[in-house]
């Protein structure tokens, strides 16, 4: 009787260990994440084709699957994707956004997540499609067709964006916009960001919010680029490789390469440029290399690593006088082409970013970065050599909680960042030489180092007050801090001294509202500001201005999305008026020497609204249709500058209107195309506004065959053409010239006319 007790126990011991192991071997765990910026995506729906059994992945997008078989995985927003699962490893799962349903698609992935159509600011997206429509080279004719955003490029190396018209009075560079590589700052301690100079074929997509309404990303009074990294594709291996050879002997190569298995990928991406340019002394020569990876350490932690190393060395042909622009559109500026002016570039960035999971609805992402940058540029009146090299850690806690039944999304963090700057400038003793030497160095003028410091602490919310009702709250706040040793005392001029902003609180309120499925309205009132730079802090004797101040603003908004006829027609429309105090005005003394003062204000109202039509879809055809358009009314409303009054007149360097039409076309043969047109109004160039550019007109177009050969062989060809109506234009407007000498102000940049460019692209996966 006890044997039979034993055995019977026995037996069941084994079934059950039997029954474990069965159940393990039949175990997998999916992981869903987004294809754009591999962050997990939840309440999605697998579903067993054959059962029809279906599960729901978690906040850290995981489900357990108990059976083999073909998937069907799908959420709303995202293309539906059909997997064979026939295996027990943890799998990675990569969707798709459905850019036919923009409204579904997550922004502010690395903040505070939520749909587009629940935004309560302005946002664009800029997919993949969008960066691919070009050469992929350059960046303004992307950017240029987002309303609101105006791109200006002079050159390759010498551009500036403005947003809703800030930044247009910068002199050189982008400034008083905030840019960030996934979580990773892209804006140095001076207030100055240079995306361009990354690899464009390494992101994913950009997504911009206009006006000072993102609290955790800074409240720069233009608004926030954000850039997101491509990633491999998942449980994939796979290489690529193409050229593209165009007008003004382009030469470009690409190289991409990636490995990814269950719980890690890396990402490589080398890119090797060059172009003769169109004007004398434009020679353009770039080489990226660009790796990502992200590792699951575990259900709770996962590891984003970034980095990038650029290397620049470009011809500066300079701005032209109005005559040479119009009869001599090619040559340099005189003396920029005597002393064969450039930049020598090296760039390198890098940055890891740590995300743990407290539990299901508290999360950290932690993130530390350092940024290295070596710079030597002969100009006419003098040498600059640079040198900086910054570090920061910036770190948020994420939760989601019920309060009183409605759902409360926030975030709070804080960034802190440290940048050591040293300038030199030497005298340029080109013209001691004889004609073609170039620049040759000479005794040192200035020795400046800068340490730039500041701190970002913020809050957010998102508080869902019903199914139709939203509000968003945020805070910010930041101090910058100056810190200058002038190392070249026998000038006799000492601009040594500290300078510190006084903290600056900017709180920001958004509300959304859904009529109902197809329109919803938003709005916002938000706060920002902008610090000058360090040289801007400095009177022409070399002290400090202890009265200069940010300049500040307030943004208000009103606007509304929608959808109509299923989906096929859909958009946005804002208005808005955006007010700024303690306007930076920047005063020349010499050609090389200038101060700032705060001498204004300004207004900027503006409308922004885009269409987009769906004309056709079939399996995976699609011809779209679109119209977006921007119109300007910023002016100055209290602007007294010396004897001066500029109250009333446009501001500088924006244009009256930028409106675009243009056609996408996605053949399910492999065939694609596209067509842009492009309208800019006329600039003043200068704040009195008796000098104008022109406006104009540009058409682009290109046209590509895609296709595989088997399983494994993909190629992708493509011809493409800019300013197909020759048409001759200001690319870029260096605003408030001033002539020396008795020569003329030079204003313009000369835009490229008539231009070609052709491509292929082949990638092998494994």
């Amino acid at each position: 009787m006890k044997e039979k007790k034993v055995l019977k126990k026995t037996l069941s011991f084994l079934i059950l260990i039997l029954n474990l192991s069965l159940y393990s071997q039949n175990t997998i765990t999916i992981t869903v994440v987004d294809s754009v910026n591999n962050l997990p995506i939840k309440n999605v729906t697998i579903t067993n084709i054959d059962s029809q059994v279906k599960s729901y992945t978690n906040t850290n997008g995981t489900s357990i699957l108990t059976s083999f078989g073909i998937f069907d995985i799908s959420k709303i927003g995202y293309k539906t994707q059909r997997s064979e699962i026939n295996n027990t490893q943890n799998i990675t799962i990569k969707l798709e956004a459905d850019t036919t349903t923009l409204d579904e698609v997550i922004i502010n992935n690395f903040s505070l997540p939520l749909q587009y159509k629940n935004a309560t600011d302005a946002v664009a997206i800029v997919n993949s499609k969008e960066i691919n429509r070009g050469n992929t080279l350059e960046l303004h004719p992307i950017l240029n067709k987002v309303p609101g955003v105006f791109m200006q490029s002079g050159t390759l190396n010498t551009n500036r964006i403005s947003i809703r018209g800030i930044g247009a009075r910068n002199l050189f560079g982008t400034a008083n916009i905030r840019a960030y590589f996934e979580d990773i700052p892209l804006t140095d301690g001076n207030g100055e960001s240079s995306i361009e100079d990354l690899e464009l074929a390494a992101l994913s997509s950009i997504e911009i919010h206009k006006g000072p309404s993102s609290s955790s990303y800074g409240v720069g009074l233009g608004g926030t680029i954000l850039l997101t990294s491509q990633y491999a594709y998942a449980n994939t291996t796979e290489g690529s490789i193409g050229t593209t050879v165009g007008s003004y002997g382009l030469i470009r190569v690409l190289a991409k390469a990636s490995v990814s298995g269950g719980r890690s990928n890396i990402k490589i991406v080398y890119s090797n440029n060059h172009s003769d340019g169109y004007r004398n002394n434009n020679t353009y020569d770039r080489n990226t290399f660009t790796a990502t990876s992200s590792v699951y350490l575990g259900k709770k932690d996962a590891l984003s690593i970034f980095g990038s190393v650029v290397n620049l060395k470009a011809g500066i042909p300079s701005s032209l006088n109005q005559e040479d622009f119009n009869n001599s559109p090619r040559q340099a500026a005189f003396t920029w082409g005597q002393a064969q002016g450039f930049e020598d570039v090296d760039y390198g960035i890098a940055g890891v970013t740590w995300k743990h999971n407290y539990t299901t609805k508290v999360s950290q992402n932690t993130s530390v970065f350092t940024a290295l940058r070596k710079n030597y540029e002969p100009r006419p009146f003098n040498i600059l050599e640079e040198k900086s090299n910054n570090f920061g850690i910036r770190t948020r806690i994420l939760g989601e909680h019920k309060l009183a039944r409605k759902t409360i999304n926030w975030t709070l963090g804080a960034e802190l960042f440290y940048e050591s700057y040293n300038s030199k400038t030497f005298d340029n003793l080109y013209q001691d030489f004889p004609i073609g030497t170039g620049s040759v160095q000479g005794d040192l003028l200035s020795d400046l180092d800068e340490k730039r410091y500041y701190y970002n602490f913020f809050g957010e919310t998102n508080l869902n007050i019903n199914q139709k009702l939203r509000f968003n709250l945020g805070v910010h706040l930041n101090q910058t801090n100056f810190d200058i040793d002038d190392l070249f005392l026998s000038d006799g001029e000492n601009s040594s001294g500290e300078f510190d902003f006084d903290p600056i609180l900017s709180p920001k309120i958004g509300v959304n509202y859904a009529m109902n499925t197809n329109i919803t309205l938003f709005g916002n009132i938000a706060h920002g500001f902008s610090t000058p730079t360090a040289s801007e802090t400095l009177l022409p004797d070399g002290l400090f201005n202890a009265d200069i101040k940010p300049e500040i603003g307030w943004n208000y908004e009103v606007g509304a999305r929608y959808k109509l006829l299923n989906g096929k027609l859909y958009g946005s429309l804002s208005l808005y008026t955006l007010r700024i105090e303690d306007l930076l005005v920047a005063r020349r003394t010499v050609d090389d020497n200038f101060f700032a003062i705060n001498a204004g204000k300004t207004t900027h109202n503006g409308l922004e609204a885009e269409i987009n039509y769906t004309v056709h879809t079939f399996k995976s055809s699609q011809l779209n249709f679109f119209i977006n358009g921007s119109i300007y009314d910023y002016t100055f409303k209290d602007f007294i500058d010396l004897d001066n009054d500029f109250s009333g007149n446009d501001l500088t360097g924006v244009p009256s209107e930028v409106i675009n039409i243009g056609i996408d076309l996605y053949a399910d043969k492999g065939f694609y195309g596209n067509l842009n047109l492009q309208t800019v109004g006329e600039i003043p160039v200068n704040d009195a506004n008796s000098v104008l550019s022109d406006g104009y007109e540009l058409l682009h177009g290109k046209i590509g065959f895609r296709n595989a050969i088997g399983k494994h062989f993909f190629y992708d060809f493509s011809v493409g053409a800019n300013n197909l109506l020759d048409t001759k234009y200001a690319s870029q407007i260096q605003i408030n010239a001033r002539g020396f000498g008795g020569n003329a102000p030079r204003y313009f940049y000369s835009g490229l006319p008539f231009n070609i460019y052709g491509g292929i692209n082949i990638k092998y996966r494994l």
